[in-house]
């Protein structure tokens, strides 16, 4: 941990699907997530996180999942199951309150908000890794929801496009222990450059 430099102008935060239905009360799947996230303290992380890197004067993106809409994914030939489960229970739906962003992390005024990704990596079929290129971003923090789906999945095609990736371990949550430990002890550890807790890293960012 202590051999990586998050540099102000090379590193960038990407926060993954900061929606209603995972973060707050009342949300569809906030219950699914509640007791990892109140295990591992998510949302004091992600606050705490999110002043240190924008003190830091990181970059904050924004990497939100394709909201729900009537028809969406209907005429698909092969909708994968997360997709068809989001059919089912209108997740992150658009114009309604679960599709909102949580007040805690609603976009500020130079924050990147890239477009909706429709699977698991905020990368396939958006404009990530043409908006972070365009900043000169070579080092991504991976953070949001779920550890062992779109946290995961942006975050390994991130390292095969040739970023430095680092998971914060307990800024994210999943519906399991044995998701979030898949996703921190057997695959992280595959793709991603640095695993640690976000005291770990806050510590690592430049002073302010």
């Amino acid at each position: 941990m202590a051999e990586t430099i998050y540099s102000r102008e090379r590193t960038a935060l990407l926060l993954v699907d900061p929606y209603n239905d995972f973060l707050s009360e009342g949300g569809k799947l906030y219950p699914h997530i509640k007791p990892i996230a109140d295990e591992v303290g998510l949302l004091n992380n992600l606050r705490q996180l999110d002043g240190a890197v924008r003190a830091a004067g990181i970059q904050v993106v924004i990497v939100p999942h394709r909201r729900w809409e009537p028809g969406a994914y209907e005429d698909w030939d092969h909708p994968n199951p997360t997709q068809r489960q989001i059919m089912r229970r209108h997740s992150f739906a658009r114009g309604e309150w679960g599709g909102e962003w949580h007040p805690d992390f609603a976009p500020k005024p130079g924050d990147i908000v890239v477009g909706e990704h429709w699977g698991q990596s905020g990368f396939a079929n958006t404009d990530l890794d043409l908006r972070l290129k365009q900043k000169g971003i070579t080092h991504v923090i991976v953070v949001g929801l779920l550890a062992n789906t779109c946290i995961e999945s942006t975050a390994r095609f991130a390292m095969e496009l040739g970023y430095h990736v680092t998971l914060a371990r307990d800024a994210t949550a999943a519906f399991s222990h044995e998701m979030m430990h898949a996703a921190h002890e057997l695959n992280g550890p595959t793709f991603a450059h640095a695993i640690v807790t976000t005291t770990e890293l806050i510590a690592a960012l430049p002073e302010a």
